[in-house]
């Protein structure tokens, strides 16, 4: 969407998002999208998302928070990516891409998924099929 939405479209746009996902437009949920969506394309931990509700005033729980991602991620709103078994990362760009991930900083960076040609790929075992790949490039100083 090329146009700028007024704060008074905002929650219009915001829930017929949720509604077209298969969401319930519920107020914390909306509360969270404006969040969440209201600030272009954003990697985001559900600590930094908790942080941010708390800032804006919003009373809403870890939990009211990690269950929000989570639906939204299994909706198909938010893509996420895990940088270590401890960390992940909620994507609000949800188109195929890479990652720079700089480590000191905790801070990831959109890749095309063009800058970086795969000529083959293994076979897979078995059984399975590659469903998806996805590059991490994790860069320090």
């Amino acid at each position: 969407m090329s146009a700028k939405i007024s704060k008074r479209d905002k929650p219009d746009w915001l829930a017929a998002r949720l509604k077209a996902a298969g969401l319930r437009t519920t107020r914390p949920r909306l509360a969270l999208a404006d969040l969440l969506f209201g600030k272009g394309d954003r990697h985001i931990t559900a600590e930094q998302l908790y942080g941010e509700a708390r800032a804006a005033g919003l009373s809403v729980s870890q939990a009211t928070i990690y269950n929000t991602l989570n639906q939204f991620h299994a909706a198909g709103l938010l893509r996420e990516v895990q940088v270590d078994p401890s960390r992940s990362y909620f994507d609000t760009n949800t188109s195929d891409h890479h990652h720079f991930y700089i480590e000191e900083e905790g801070r990831l960076i959109d890749i095309e998924k063009q800058a970086i040609p795969i000529a083959s790929l293994p076979d897979s075992p078995d059984g399975f099929q590659i469903s998806d790949v996805e590059i991490i490039i994790r860069l320090t100083r």
